[in-house]
């Protein structure tokens, strides 16, 4: 995603805003804000993954060693 992410930032800064119809400058803001918000989803995601990564090793050490139940 992180990619995608790149390549959409670099062809919204690639437009020329002076030559844009109101239009397109709605869309444009509409595109920006999309933007941000995959941007923040991103940062979620990875939070979401180290959690994840904690909580698993958590659960593997807490785990019993003969595989029995507690």
């Amino acid at each position: 995603m992180a990619d995608t992410v790149t390549d959409t930032v670099e062809l919204l800064y690639a437009i020329d805003q002076q030559n844009l119809t109101v239009d397109q400058q709605i869309a444009l803001a509409q595109a920006y804000a999309a933007l941000a918000q995959a941007e923040r989803l991103e940062l979620i995601q990875q939070r979401l993954y180290s959690i994840h990564q904690v909580v698993s090793r958590m659960a593997l050490h807490a785990a019993p060693a003969d595989g029995a139940a507690r």
